[in-house]
This record gives C-alpha cells, structure tokens and sequence, in this order.
C-alpha cells in the first residue's frame, strides 16, 4: 500500500503545488523553443532566416502560452501548433509566431500595430521586445478577454481595442512594423500608409480556402514599397470592411 500511496500523493502534490507547475510549464517552453529553433533551420531555404534573433527566442521562452489558451486546451499549449480559442479563431502556431516576430525585426523603443489581438499571445511576445504595441481585434468578446488577460499578466504597454483592424489605427500611426494574424486577399493600404520608412510589415495574403502566402512587406526610405513571399501558411481569414 505505501508505494501507491506515495505515488497518489507526488501527483496530487504537482497537480496542486504553484511551484510544480511552473517548473514543467517552463520544461515545455525549453522544449518548444528547442523545436522551433530545430524548425528555423529546416525552413533556412524559404525563409532566408537559419536562426532566428535571441531575444526573439528568449522572448518566446518566457511568454506563458498556457496562459493565452481555454482550460480544455491547456495541456497542448506547448505543441507547436494552433489551437482553438473560441469563436471560430485560433492561437497561432509558435513557429509562426516566433518567424513573424523576428522578420520584422523588433527593437527597444519602436512602436508596433498588430491585427488580430485573438488570445492576446503574439502581442504578449512583441511586448516583450518593443516600447509600445496597439492590438485590434474585431470580435469583441476576444478583444474583451485578450485586454483583460494582457493586464493581469502585466504587460502595460500593450493597447488594445476592439475594431475593423483593415483600417489600422490612425492616430498612434506611424508604425516602426505591423503584424497582421488574419489572411487578407491584398495588403490593406491604409497599413501600408502608417507603416513608417524603413518599417517592416508581415501579413499572410490569400483566400480562406486556397494557397496562402506570408508576405514581408518592406517600406523603404523613399516611400518605395517591396514585398516577398516567405512561406506558405494558413491562417482564419481577416474581416472587415475591406474585405
């Protein structure tokens, strides 16, 4: 009996004991960002990228992932790969997440736009790099929980709203780079206009149910606009009124 008994007790102890529980959740981030730097090399050809920045990576070590997803999905918050979050959206995959982030290179004291807040996740990690992030969303019960979930988790320089992200954020414009987690089927020019020269913008552009392209869009100092395609991808679909 004392052998079972002990074995109850040690899972009830990590099932229950805070410290525990952090202690694997940081395991499974040290496995993720082992994988997603081992899933970097492997994309090296298309991406032009065989690693991405470190304190992009050490950005997505410390991101509580399980802390953006739903109660059920909690136990495969740290599989790279989406997850559902409600409303038809979903959590991106982490890969994803830390390849956007890192194309459009983040920097201390920039200020970033990103459309399609969803669970609050790749906001949470762009705040970790730059001074201020604005977020929209245009579901409101997501825009509603993702601010909630921002806040309690401290991250007091991210802005959000809820909104028609196609028309970015006129008055915090200009934008050092802007994210877009919805697929568009073009670039939305009024991004293109708050974008500022030399910004950097990242959006995947293709219809719902065929081929979908990240796009890295890059403003030069001139004014000069230049796109390319980076991956294939498969995001929900951005709506709004430009769509």
């Amino acid at each position: 009996m004392f052998r079972p008994l002990v074995l109850v007790l040690l899972l009830w102890l990590g099932a229950t004991d805070p410290l525990l529980a952090a202690d694997d959740f940081d395991r499974q981030r040290q496995r993720l960002t082992a994988e997603i730097t081992a899933l970097a090399g492997e994309t090296a050809v298309e991406t032009g990228r065989p690693e991405f920045a470190a304190p992009v990576m050490a950005a997505m070590g410390r991101v509580p992932r399980h802390r953006f997803v739903p109660d059920d999905q909690v136990p495969y918050a740290y599989d790279n790969r989406p997850l559902p979050i409600g409303h038809g959206q979903t959590i991106s995959q982490p890969y994803i997440v830390a390849l956007m982030t890192d194309l459009v290179q983040p920097q201390s004291g920039q200020t970033v736009l990103e459309i399609g807040t969803g669970s609050g996740y790749q906001a949470a990690v762009m705040a970790e790099l730059v001074g201020r992030v604005y977020s929209i969303e245009i579901i409101e019960p997501l825009a509603g929980q993702a601010a909630e979930r921002l806040k309690t988790l401290g991250y007091a320089n991210v802005e959000t709203r809820a909104g028609d992200g196609y028309n970015g954020w006129e008055e915090a414009a200009p934008f050092d780079a802007i994210v877009v987690t919805a697929a568009a089927s073009h670039v939305p020019p009024p991004l293109i206009r708050q974008l500022k020269p030399g910004g950097r913008m990242v959006i995947p552009v293709g219809a719902h149910f065929l081929a979908q392209y990240l796009l890295l869009v890059e403003k030069k100092a001139d004014g000069a606009v230049t796109t390319r395609q980076i991956l294939p991808v498969r995001f929900v679909p951005l709506t709004g009124s430009g769509h």
